[in-house]
């Protein structure tokens, strides 16, 4: 099998993702939440270079400064990924933070994922994308999802995933200048846990529902506020816990028309929605996905 390439430039890409539907189905006795998801990349992306050094050092280079090097999740993959493999390598990582943070985008799970793929590359370590996920999953529940590469139904805490082809329209992404916190969300007391689960073919016909939506609404007025806006002139949805809102859009000359009335405060952008993640599509194209 083929492994994900870097861009011409050197850089990897940590493409973003939306929640196309999430429903909470029940809390586990671990804490966590039995949930149904739809995952879809779009082509909006952080980027990575990666610097081998022989000392076994992993250093990040930039990143956000909010967040200590030994919390992100780009310094703890390159780690577990040592550990895992006994790789005595280094690395310098820098990274370009595009997406932004506590947004739903997915932004740290997959620059975790590109993390991974990348230093198993790099290193020679040579697992295989199915065990790379397996490592993820312990950094966090999204990050499989980048490292398989594939748009998917997601079940479980969104680690048990069925590829699927879905349409893949131009979007609309707002920002709003806040920092949703997933842990908040998921404790909320007004959280709707009990939704009855449905099935793809639902999911297909409509059935599209974000159960977080109320909840952040009612406790971010900068979300509720620019999902009203949205809403009047799109189907608006949330992504993940928030606080990014989306709205799929007939062609890119109407998503970039919305993008052009959107107020100067929302950070917004607009990106083609895709079925395989932007860092595997250069080398197995839209038709098939890293397996193995």
């Amino acid at each position: 099998m083929g492994i994900p390439q870097p861009a011409s430039d050197g850089a990897w890409l940590a493409p973003a993702k939306l929640n196309l539907m999430l429903r909470v189905l029940g809390r586990r006795p671990d804490g966590y939440h039995r949930l149904q998801t739809v995952f879809q990349f779009v082509d909006q992306c952080d980027r990575l270079f990666f610097e081998p050094r022989a000392d076994g050092g992993i250093e990040r280079l930039g990143g956000p400064p909010e967040i200590p090097p030994e919390q992100d999740l780009v310094v703890r993959a390159a780690r577990a990924l040592q550990e895992e493999t006994g790789c005595d390598a280094g690395v310098d990582i820098r990274l370009e933070k595009h997406l932004p943070m506590g947004g739903g985008l997915g932004g740290g799970s997959s620059d975790a994922a590109t993390t991974l793929h990348a230093l198993n590359r790099l290193w020679g370590t040579a697992l295989a994308t199915e065990r790379l996920a397996e490592i993820g999953l312990r950094l966090g529940a999204d990050v499989p999802v980048f490292v398989r590469g594939d748009a998917a139904w997601g079940e479980g805490v969104g680690e048990s995933l069925v590829p699927v082809e879905l349409p893949m329209p131009w979007y609309l992404v707002l920002i709003p200048p806040c920092q949703v916190s997933t842990a908040a969300v998921f404790g909320d007391p007004g959280l709707t846990r009990d939704s009855a689960p449905i099935t793809l073919g639902d999911f297909l016909r409509g059935n599209a529902n974000n159960d977080c939506l109320a909840t952040v609404l009612a406790n971010y007025p900068v979300v509720a506020n620019a999902y009203r806006w949205l809403a009047e002139r799109a189907e608006a949805k949330l992504t993940g816990t928030g606080a990014c809102l989306f709205a799929a859009l007939p062609d890119r000359a109407a998503a970039e028309q919305l993008l052009s009335e959107v107020a100067p405060e929302i950070p917004a952008f607009v990106a083609r929605g895709r079925n395989r993640s932007p860092l595997f599509a250069s080398l197995y194209g839209e038709g098939s996905g890293p397996t193995g």
